[in-house]
């Protein structure tokens, strides 16, 4: 995809969750809200994991019908939040692709994810790594390696979503090399695919936890290692559509970097990055 500036502010969301799959708000209720906050540019990206997915006969046509009806007021993308451990061929007719690692790849039925419940990531850990969360985290993190080969997805989404319940339940060090080192391992590695990492603000909004995705020594390390970032607020209700951004804007730049960016459609039609310098937010 092609990059340049755009120098404008950071009014765009590209992780965007409806009543689709897990979300609060229909399609059309995040499209008017958006405009109403100042939004240029909107991307939907509906789940596509082993337990909760769209209805893509629902949702491409309704995503594409609101592109028609609103499109001289927003840019609206089409996009997937796909899973490490899905399908690919789920994610056929998106226009961009999140890739995520919610679940372990175990063989559990139903399939285990590790932000669900603190009952069913006990479970987890408990029935298939000997109550070792440093065993997890490994496994997780490797999993996580694997998600721009298995998905050639374009954004990189909450790339330690592992320590979800990690405020409450001080399973891990988050300092500790045992899981640190696995997760350098995985960042460095997806650096060089040269797609952006989203700082997904999500669980800070929802009260979740402190810290955004990734946490701040993670951001560190991947400006040291030439990483690329956008900011999404991985909003399920139209109010948080632009949540979290003012705190992800001063993380961002706290860790040293110097722009976000945002997709856009170019004039030829495709996708493309737009760099915006954080320090005009």
């Amino acid at each position: 995809m092609h990059k340049g500036e755009y120098n404008m502010p950071l009014l765009a969301n590209f992780h965007t969750h409806t009543v689709f799959c897990d979300g609060r708000d229909t399609a059309e209720d995040m499209v008017t809200y958006a405009i109403g906050l100042g939004f240029k540019h909107l991307g939907f990206s509906g789940h596509m994991d082993p337990d909760n997915h769209v209805d893509p006969d629902l949702y491409f046509p309704e995503i594409h019908r609101l592109q028609e009806v609103y499109g001289d007021q927003i840019e609206i993308l089409c996009g997937i939040e796909l899973d490490t451990v899905y399908d690919p061929g789920a994610a056929k007719g998106a226009e961009y692709i999140i890739g995520s690692t919610h679940f372990a790849e175990v063989d559990a039925d139903p399939a285990l994810s590790v932000d669900d419940t603190e009952e069913r990531l006990e479970t987890l850990v408990t029935q298939y790594f000997e109550g070792d969360y440093y065993r997890l985290a490994k496994h997780y993190y490797e999993l996580e390696a694997k998600v721009f080969d298995r998905l050639h997805c374009d954004i990189i989404g909450h790339f330690d979503l592992v320590t979800r319940f990690n405020d409450h339940l001080h399973f891990l060090d988050e300092e500790d090399p045992r899981y640190t080192g696995p997760a350098l391992a995985a960042m460095e590695y997806l650096v060089t695919k040269d797609v952006p990492f989203e700082i997904n603000c999500g669980a800070v909004n929802r009260g979740r936890k402190k810290e955004l995705y990734p946490n701040r020594f993670f951001l560190r390390a991947l400006r040291e290692l030439g990483g690329e970032i956008m900011i999404n607020s991985d909003a399920h209700q139209k109010e948080l559509l632009n949540g979290g951004f003012d705190i992800a804007v001063a993380t961002a730049i706290s860790c040293g970097f110097t722009h976000t960016n945002i997709l856009t459609r170019e004039s030829s039609g495709k996708l493309g990055w737009k760099q915006i310098p954080l320090d005009i937010l």
